[in-house]
């Protein structure tokens, strides 16, 4: 089933956004790969367990494949969708969990914050996609 012509602007834009930087992570040094580790790592125990050349090569190889999802249209839009909403709310669960983020008792973000605040709008295309989809379904 080919997605919507309504929704492939959307998918394309966020697409190409998440695949570059998906693309920008790839070989980065010791120095990134620790910085990004650590940021992650520090909201997410769990993945101290992985090491940082891995854990970015990972995180470079999901957000292609995840980008890549979005721009090719043979992609059910439900599928796409729901994998931005994880991969979003992880970015978010970064942005509620992180200290220095957000402003004392407010949701609004610091200038710290604002990199990962901003990554709501993803939150909010994917749940879009799901549920256009799945509204579609039901009507055809």
């Amino acid at each position: 089933m080919w997605p919507r012509p309504s929704h492939l602007p959307v998918r394309l834009t966020t697409g190409a956004f998440i695949f570059n930087s998906g693309y920008s992570k790839r070989g980065a040094d010791e120095a990134t790969a620790g910085q990004l580790h650590g940021f992650a790592s520090g909201t997410y125990p769990q993945l101290k367990k992985v090491p940082p050349s891995k854990f970015v090569r990972l995180l470079s190889m999901g957000e292609m494949a995840l980008g890549a999802a979005l721009m090719v249209p043979v992609v059910p839009s439900v599928v796409a969708g729901a994998s931005l909403a994880v991969f979003s709310a992880g970015l978010v669960g970064m942005y509620f969990k992180t200290p220095g983020m957000r402003m004392e008792k407010s949701l609004r973000p610091t200038q710290e914050g604002l990199s990962l605040a901003k990554d709501v709008w993803m939150l909010g295309i994917g749940a879009s996609l799901v549920l256009d989809d799945i509204l579609e379904r039901r009507r055809a």
